[in-house]
């Protein structure tokens, strides 16, 4: 049944006046509401995030000191320790670490050379979970093709020689299948040993790496990535009828499981403690680079809100729970950990917020929910428009979070102006100096806003 417009404008008045919400929608009352009650905190928040490169250095001091931190290695657990010494040290609440089982795959040394018609060191990388050559190497005449659809087409070519698959940058999330199912494809095909273009837009000879599959029926081949740029000149070579030799050289092996942690604090609430607002990103990255952007930074400016608000006393009605979730890249171990460390209150999360895109200029966020979620985050959202990062779109989450969304928790990502997210992701470029601090800091306002906010409102908006 509607509400007449004399009703509707009583119950405003109401809820301005006596801190009590009254409606879900996406205007009117709600925005009214939030403006009022949280517009000065919303200010402070913003002014303090922006006032220090805290965030900043703090993320550097953890790339220069511990490195990359792929799953199962000792930089990884160093960089865990240190974060919960800190997390004590800075006074959140309930900071403890959580362990959890992870794969631990290990590089080794690898190269890859050209043999013929030229020789040439070709910088690569190779791909995660991937097996090893035999000792002395593999050396084989290769065949460059752009789809999979190419590659069942010549598929009597590929038997026993070396596929190299070039496809052009159709987005991540078309072109990573050649990095995830590449292996498969070519083995099925005969191939001895695959290769992909990097997945990414642009190169200046930088391989990008990333986690692979196998299946279990099809025979395992070596799989790594090579540059843009060298992708492109064999297929030159390739498509002139040039005869192309290759020597691939991988140790890669993968070790059994090994033990590592989530780490957990909390900013605990003062009225509903028991109810949770979660949020974080993946503290684990390849082993190139330093992992800065993937996913150090949203790591960073997660903890770095909570830390806020404690340091300007804004403690809400609700937990704020911030998590540097293990074992993303290649396993998903710590998200699916948490939950199952979590399980008996998973019906207490209201809320699911993930930053692993980057820490580009903030936009706003994904937000994957119902109605009820979507207009108080639509709300709240109003009070970051002073620093352009109040837009609310559809569909949001990611990986850690994606068991809680399953079970029902609404689940939101960071969203930033990512253009240049790909340039570095996954490779020896993903280092601290790419990137910039005020657009940290912003990012660090627009979590610390959002959680805040909706970890304060009253029980009766939601």
């Amino acid at each position: 049944m509607r509400l007449s417009h004399t009703i509707f404008l009583v119950l405003t008045w109401a809820a301005l006046f006596t801190n009590s919400a009254f409606s879900t929608s996406p205007g009117g009352a709600d925005t009214a509401f939030v403006a009022s009650r949280y517009s000065e905190a919303a200010h402070r928040i913003i002014t303090r995030a922006l006032s220090d490169s805290a965030a900043f250095e703090r993320l550097a001091y953890m790339c220069d000191t511990f490195g990359p931190r792929l799953s199962g290695s000792e930089n990884l657990e160093r960089a865990l320790r240190w974060i919960e010494k800190t997390m004590k040290n800075d006074g959140l609440d309930n900071v403890h670490s959580e362990p959890v089982m992870v794969p631990h795959w290990v590089r080794g040394k690898e190269s890859l050379l050209l043999l013929e018609p030229r020789r040439y060191d070709m910088p690569m990388l190779g791909l995660g979970g991937s097996i090893a050559t035999p000792p002395e190497g593999i050396t084989a005449e290769a065949i460059v093709v752009n789809t999979f659809e190419e590659l069942e087409r010549r598929s009597e070519e590929a038997r026993g020689k070396i596929v190299v698959y070039n496809p052009p940058w159709d987005g991540y999330g078309r072109t990573v299948r050649y990095r995830t199912r590449g292996a498969i494809e070519a083995a099925k095909a005969g191939a001895v040993a695959s290769l992909i273009r990097s997945v990414t837009p642009v190169s200046l000879q930088t391989p990008h790496t990333g986690m692979m599959r196998y299946h279990d029926s099809i025979p395992k081949i070596p799989h790594a990535a090579i540059t843009v740029e060298d992708a492109a000149m064999l297929e030159r070579m390739h498509r002139r009828g040039q005869k192309i030799v290759l020597t691939l050289r991988m140790e890669a092996k993968t070790l059994p499981d090994a033990v590592s942690h989530n780490v957990v604090a909390e900013l605990r609430g003062t009225e509903r403690p028991d109810e949770i607002i979660v949020m974080g990103g993946h503290i684990d990255s390849w082993d190139v680079g330093e992992g800065a952007m993937d996913d150090g930074g949203g790591c960073i400016a997660a903890w770095q809100a909570v830390k806020l608000l404690k340091d300007l006393g804004l403690r809400p009605r609700r937990t704020i729970r911030v998590v540097m979730w293990t074992n993303e890249e290649n396993g998903m171990r710590g998200g699916l950990g948490y939950f199952d460390a979590h399980k008996d209150e998973v019906s207490k999360h209201l809320l699911a917020i993930e930053s692993d895109a980057g820490v580009f200029k903030p936009r706003g966020f994904g937000l994957s929910g119902n109605d009820t979620i979507r207009s108080v985050v639509n709300a709240v959202a109003r009070l970051l428009n002073s620093i352009d990062a109040g837009e609310i779109t559809e569909r949001g989450g990611g990986v850690d979070i994606s068991p809680l969304m399953r079970a029902g928790v609404p689940g939101m990502g960071l969203r930033v102006h990512g253009e240049k997210y790909f340039w570095y992701h996954h490779s020896p470029a993903d280092t601290i100096d790419k990137l910039d601090p005020r657009d940290m800091n912003l990012c660090v306002a627009t979590l610390a806003v959002m959680a805040y906010v909706v970890a304060d409102l009253p029980e009766t908006w939601f």
